[in-house]
C-alpha cells in the first residue's frame, strides 16, 4: 500500500514537471521558434570559472594516475 502511494506521488510529480515544461514552450512567441536560443553574440565567457573547472579536472586526473602517491620502494 505504501509503495503504491509513493509510486503515484512520483509519477504525478514527473507528469507535473513535463506539463509545466510544455506550457513554457507553448508560451514562447511563434517567431522565436526559428531562432537559435544561444547566438554567438550573446555568449559571455566566464574565464575564471572555466579556469577553475579545468584545474579541478586536471587535479582529478593526476589523482587517478596516482601521481601524488609517490613511488613505493622496497628497501631491504
Amino acid at each position: 500500500m505504501e509503495n503504491k502511494k509513493k509510486m503515484a506521488a512520483a509519477i504525478s510529480a514527473v507528469m507535473n514537471y513535463i506539463r509545466t515544461e510544455e506550457e513554457i514552450v507553448c508560451m514562447q512567441p511563434a517567431n522565436a521558434l526559428g531562432q537559435v536560443p544561444y547566438s554567438s553574440a550573446s555568449i559571455q565567457l566566464n574565464l575564471w570559472g572555466i579556469s577553475g573547472r579545468q584545474m579541478q579536472m586536471q587535479m582529478r586526473n593526476l589523482m587517478q594516475m596516482k601521481s601524488f602517491h609517490g613511488v613505493r620502494r622496497n628497501i631491504r
